[in-house]
């Protein structure tokens, strides 16, 4: 008999989502959690969002608008571009298959580092194609390296910045110097889901590299927009690109509530300016009390931060949730001393110092 799928199909693993607070305080028989896991905004959507979903909880008999037309020319508006460059998704993971989709053959090459958002892997190997995986330099992506493992079979090459679990950036000169080096029909991915929190100016950011190169800029509304139950992201690229990707894009992906959630959180820059400030002030927060603890960071660009526990971090990882705090452990990329935990409000990020002095103690 022969297997039900190929074995690429059959070796995936399955991506573990953080815990909810609700399968932690049922498993643990306690209440009051908090959840800094996922990266999530600790302020929630715009208050603008949450009006114009209410608004609109009627229409949900209708199909939603399968072009996103509004939302493409608020964003278009916005972004200072041609709404004809923009795609929009459940959430950039969509994206991320689609490229993958329309691009990639089975036996293609994607190069990407480790460890980074381990999605592009799952996605790539789901579609025969073969991962070509660097190690990171000083937490970081080596874009020398990642440029010397382009071959002739290289379709893709993805790049987290901020990276995701590090929260480390590559820095414009070096990214430029990469770009040089890729070939014209290497299409280069810049997932930019935590942009909107870098502060370094020396951030290459994605919309200034897409009018002459193959590159697309991915980002997102989960996470400083605070919309991640909602599950809605965007692309931009070349005309072209967007065309391909349009091609096998599913009629309807963006769900109504999304797309007028969206419109609304882009008119409320006032809550995205406190998001900012709140995640800053939360970083500069931690570093003081882990310094003052001895526990050594990777410093970050985004709303998380990577700790190492000089241990265990799993089992770290358990003592805090028997204390109703929600981390994320980092075995699954290979850092097992790690925790990664989201910059939450002051009270939270508070909780979990004081929560890990006692674990640690």
């Amino acid at each position: 008999m022969k297997p039900l799928v190929p074995d690429y199909i059959a070796d995936l693993i399955v991506y573990p989502p953080g815990k909810p607070i609700e399968e932690v305080e049922r498993e643990y028989g306690i209440k009051g959690s908090i959840k800094l896991a996922s990266n999530e905004n600790p302020l929630g959507p715009s208050p603008k969002a949450v009006e114009a979903i209410k608004n609109h909880v009627s229409t949900l008999h209708r199909y939603p608008d399968g072009s996103c037309y509004y939302l493409k020319e608020k964003l278009a508006e916005r972004l200072g571009i041609p709404k004809n460059r923009i795609i929009l998704g459940n959430g950039s993971n969509e994206i991320i298959e689609l490229i993958v989709r329309a691009f990639l053959r089975p036996g293609d090459e994607a190069v990407m580092a480790h460890p980074a958002f381990i999605v592009y892997q799952m996605i790539v190997q789901a579609a025969g194609g073969k991962n070509v995986i660097l190690p990171l330099k000083e937490f970081t992506h080596d874009l020398e390296a990642m440029a010397g493992a382009i071959t002739g079979k290289t379709r893709l090459v993805f790049i987290t910045n901020p990276n995701n679990p590090t929260g480390t950036i590559v820095k414009r000169d070096e990214f430029e110097m990469f770009l040089k080096r890729v070939p014209e029909d290497v299409i280069v991915v810049m997932d930019e889901a935590y942009f909107e929190y870098v502060s370094d100016p020396e951030y290459p950011n994605g919309m200034d590299y897409i009018n002459d190169r193959l590159v697309i800029s991915l980002r997102t509304f989960s996470k400083i927009y605070g919309l991640a139950g909602l599950r809605i992201g965007y692309g931009v690229a070349s005309e072209e690109i967007i065309n391909y990707l349009e091609k096998v894009r599913q009629p309807f992906n963006v769900n109504s509530l999304a797309q007028v959630a969206a419109m609304a959180a882009l008119d409320d820059q006032g809550h995205v300016e406190k998001s900012v400030s709140i995640n800053s002030d939360g970083l500069s927060y931690l570093y003081g009390e882990l310094d003052g603890m001895g526990l050594s960071y990777v410093k970050s660009q985004a709303n998380f931060l990577l700790i190492d526990m000089k241990g265990d971090g799993a089992k770290v990882y358990q003592e805090l949730m028997k204390k109703g705090v929600i981390v994320r452990p980092m075995g699954i990329y290979n850092l097992n001393n790690y925790l990664r935990i989201t910059v939450g409000l002051p009270e939270e990020n508070k909780r979990f110092i004081e929560a890990l002095k006692g674990v640690v103690e």
